[in-house]
């Protein structure tokens, strides 16, 4: 009972800890600007398999360096069916960041990563085969923010997504 009390104390500390780290963030495609994305497709519908669009996808050159949009530690790099080759980071706030579509990829999972280091390159994989060079960019908090919940299609899932335009320009 003792080791179930101090594991819970454990946990909590590791979440608050989680949640006073200071989320710094940039653009995450080298050289990108806000130019280069439609403001309005965050949850935008219809959105092929996925119904709704949880992201942006930031546009550029096939091979253009794609960068960490914060610090955190690289929970998944691999390749997805719909995502092709992708990243994802657990960034501060417990928020994932998860990059989509890469051309390739630099990092594995259990690296460390700081803001602006390179991660990978901007390419056209998974579904996004034979489309414009672009990445899918998303952000997933895993602790669930209720006040963001809409009766939309799929509206429960906002409480998990965070609108990367709004980070973005909010740097």
């Amino acid at each position: 009972m003792k080791v179930l009390k101090w594991l819970l104390v454990a946990i909590i500390i590791l979440l608050i800890v989680g949640l006073l780290i200071p989320e710094k963030m940039t653009i995450p495609v080298k050289g990108a600007t806000s130019k280069d994305w439609n403001h309005s497709t965050f949850w935008y519908e219809p959105w092929g398999k996925s119904g709704v669009h949880k992201g942006i996808d930031i546009f550029g050159t096939k091979n253009t360096p794609v960068v960490a949009s914060t610090n955190g530690i690289v929970i998944f790099a691999g390749e997805l069916n719909r995502g092709g080759k992708v990243v994802a980071v657990l960034g501060p706030k417990w928020r994932v960041h998860y990059f989509a579509h890469l051309n390739d990829y630099n990092v594995s999972a259990g690296d460390v990563v700081s803001i602006n280091s390179q991660i990978g390159l901007l390419g056209d994989t998974g579904n996004a085969a034979g489309k414009q060079p672009h990445m899918h960019y998303s952000i997933l908090s895993l602790l669930p923010m209720p006040w963001l919940f809409t009766m939309q299609n799929q509206g429960w899932k906002k409480m998990f997504f965070l609108s990367p335009h709004e980070k973005l320009i909010a740097k």
